[in-house]
């Protein structure tokens, strides 16, 4: 049942339910503060009570009550299964491939789902400095998938990146494979207008659904390129009463 006109959500609610949605069959997810956290947590709520969250402080299988403050937010150590040092997170958990999906944000997108979060400018000479990689190229590289959260504006997607932090799809087909990447990159950007996925053969990122109320060349005017939308465009099936009710709750914890 789909939330009435009276209680219609916002755009940026929109983006956490579908993002959230995209968890309902995976067992692990790895994600860090932000919307991403918040989309996770309204999927135990609502689709998937056994995802298990990890964080990249170390904690795996937390059940957090509040959105976190920050990776290292008390809660997050009292309520998980289990904690581990950063090392081990890294290099037994996310080398490995032990997490299904990864979430990740930035401050740049390229037509391929590369990602900045380094710098805005010239990197000598930065107009903004941004707060780096973290563990972001070594979970893009290993985890299974990769779902990327942005909000959708040509400051944000652009046809070349500033500096590339983190390598989504690289150039295009076939560079994961080159460079030895474990994981399947990117699978979705899920931004406040659609969703982009990567094309089966050329790995460049096509819109494949928009969210209610937006149109095609909408988000082609928010795009730094000249996107390609999906022959047969999908559009996202609104909030239900459960998922909008349940967002809001925890929102107002």
């Amino acid at each position: 049942m789909s939330v009435a006109s009276d209680t219609q959500a916002s755009a940026a609610e929109v983006q956490t339910v579908v993002a959230a949605r995209r968890l309902r069959h995976t067992q692990t997810v790895f994600i860090g503060v932000g919307r991403p956290s918040t989309a996770a947590i309204l999927a135990r709520m609502v689709h998937n009570p056994e995802l298990v969250l990890v964080y990249e402080s170390g904690t795996i299988g937390a059940k957090p009550f509040h959105i976190p403050l920050s990776i290292g937010d008390g809660e997050l150590a009292q309520t998980a299964d289990s904690i581990v040092s950063v090392p081990e997170m890294f290099n037994y958990w996310i080398g490995a491939g032990r997490i299904d999906v990864a979430f990740l944000g930035a401050a740049q997108v390229d037509r391929y789902a590369n990602l900045n979060s380094t710098v805005i400018g010239e990197y000598e000479h930065p107009r903004t400095r941004l707060p780096g990689a973290g563990g972001a190229p070594e979970i893009a590289a290993s985890c299974g998938e990769v779902i990327v959260i942005a909000p959708h504006g040509t400051r944000t997607f652009v046809e070349h990146l500033d500096f590339c932090t983190t390598v989504g799809h690289g150039d295009g087909a076939g560079a994961r494979e080159r460079l030895g990447f474990r994981g399947a990159g990117p699978t979705a950007v899920i931004t406040d207008l659609g969703v982009l996925e990567p094309d089966s053969e050329t790995k460049e990122l096509v819109l494949t659904c928009v969210h209610p109320g937006v149109d095609a060349p909408a988000v082609q005017e928010s795009t730094g390129w000249d996107l390609r939308i999906a022959a047969e465009l999908q559009h996202t099936e609104p909030p239900t009463v459960e998922e909008l009710a349940s967002l809001r709750e925890l929102l107002n914890r």
